[in-house]
């Protein structure tokens, strides 16, 4: 009898995987009109697979014209001024700062540089040497130098040690550069998680934080991962520290959505339970999620960031419309939790978006009844 029960588990199983295994390998080369696989996501306006920006979770487009500029003339002046005009403690100063890193980072990686080659993300290394002064620049290399050190190497190595030890330094500089910017001490936190801070070391690094920008989400979503269970807390201190946010968050703050980042953090490696989905914890994180986006402002510069992981969780419980309008939101753009944490981004994020248009054609939605 066990024997039996497990081989009709093992066929229920294959029934729920393998429309998901042939979506994600392309091997539905012919669908019915009527299945719903066959549900068309270009009916709605989305962007192509091909031409979806994996850079930014949504649009900034001072932010790409500068980028535009540096990277196609290798000067770094219009990445100073840009940074130079951003608010301080601002969501958007953070972002900026990231996205200029990563976009060093990914050129070194492409141009590591030879006997005959310059490498990559020179414009970085010139504007440090030309205006040590930059608060800035000061930023932008110690978050350079912290994704190398996740990019390159395997936390625990010498490698690793010796690369977030400068970047520690370089967090430093930037600090004394720029005292009330919140921004050094952002990028300080994933190498306190990079370096094994002690929890008393990092609980002053987080008051630094607090004391300068007390409600910045990007800096929660930075110091949640030192919380979780798979770096140096555990569940309980990563569902309180999120809880702890959410609750004192100030009206439109979109820290009310802090729990289901630390929901998704801890997601279990394999589920084969059909209702977690619709579980309370899960159902409750995302209810907190979308009081939030409804009542955020539409210019907050992560609200993106919040919609993305809503269509994560609203596609995987079947909540079809919910998911649609989310999509309507950010389509376009996927450099955003969970998407960045697969090999390819856009994929990821246009089988779930495809999954979504199937589910809400199925229950009778089209083009004519979404509303934004």
């Amino acid at each position: 009898m066990a024997i039996l029960w497990a081989l009709m588990a093992l066929l229920l199983l294959s029934f729920v995987l393998l429309p998901v295994l042939r979506r994600r390998r392309g091997m539905i080369e012919q669908v019915h009109p009527s299945h719903p696989d066959a549900a068309d996501p270009a009916d709605y306006g989305f962007v192509r697979e091909e031409d979806l920006d994996i850079r930014m979770p949504g649009p900034d487009q001072d932010l790409l014209d500068v980028l535009d500029v540096v990277q196609r003339t290798q000067d770094y002046r219009a990445a100073s001024q840009l940074l130079a005009g951003t608010e301080i403690a601002g969501e958007l100063r953070w972002q900026r700062v990231q996205a200029f890193a990563g976009a060093a980072a990914l050129e070194l990686k492409e141009r590591p540089g030879g006997v005959s080659e310059t490498p990559g993300g020179q414009w970085l290394r010139v504007w440090r040497a030309e205006q040590p002064k930059d608060a800035g620049g000061a930023a932008v290399h110690a978050e350079f130098l912290v994704q190398q050190a996740w990019r390159t190497s395997t936390p625990g190595t010498d490698d690793f040690r010796i690369i977030m030890e400068e970047a520690r330094d370089a967090c430093g500089q930037a600090a004394l550069l720029s005292p009330g910017d919140p921004v050094p001490y952002i990028v300080e936190l994933s190498v306190a998680r990079g370096l094994n801070y002690p929890q008393p070391e990092f609980e002053q690094l987080w008051l630094k934080i607090l004391d300068r920008a007390p409600t910045h989400m990007g800096a929660h979503l930075a110091a949640l991962h030192y919380w979780c269970e798979k770096w140096h807390g555990s569940r309980e201190l990563a569902y309180s520290f999120a809880e702890a946010a959410a609750a004192r968050a100030p009206q439109g703050s979109l820290l009310a959505a802090m729990p289901l980042f630390a929901v998704f953090e801890h997601l279990p490696e394999v589920n084969l339970v059909a209702s977690f989905y619709q579980s309370e914890v899960v159902t409750k994180a995302v209810h907190g999620a979308l009081h939030a986006v409804h009542s955020a402002r539409q210019d907050d510069p992560m609200l993106a960031h919040v919609r993305h992981l809503l269509v994560f969780f609203l596609v995987r419980s079947e909540r079809w419309a919910e998911a649609m309008g989310e999509l309507i939101h950010v389509d376009g753009h996927v450099g955003a939790l969970p998407w960045t944490l697969s090999a390819n981004p856009a994929a990821e994020f246009a089988l779930f978006r495809a999954l979504a248009v199937a589910g809400y054609e199925a229950n009778g939605g089209s083009p004519a009844t979404l509303h934004i």
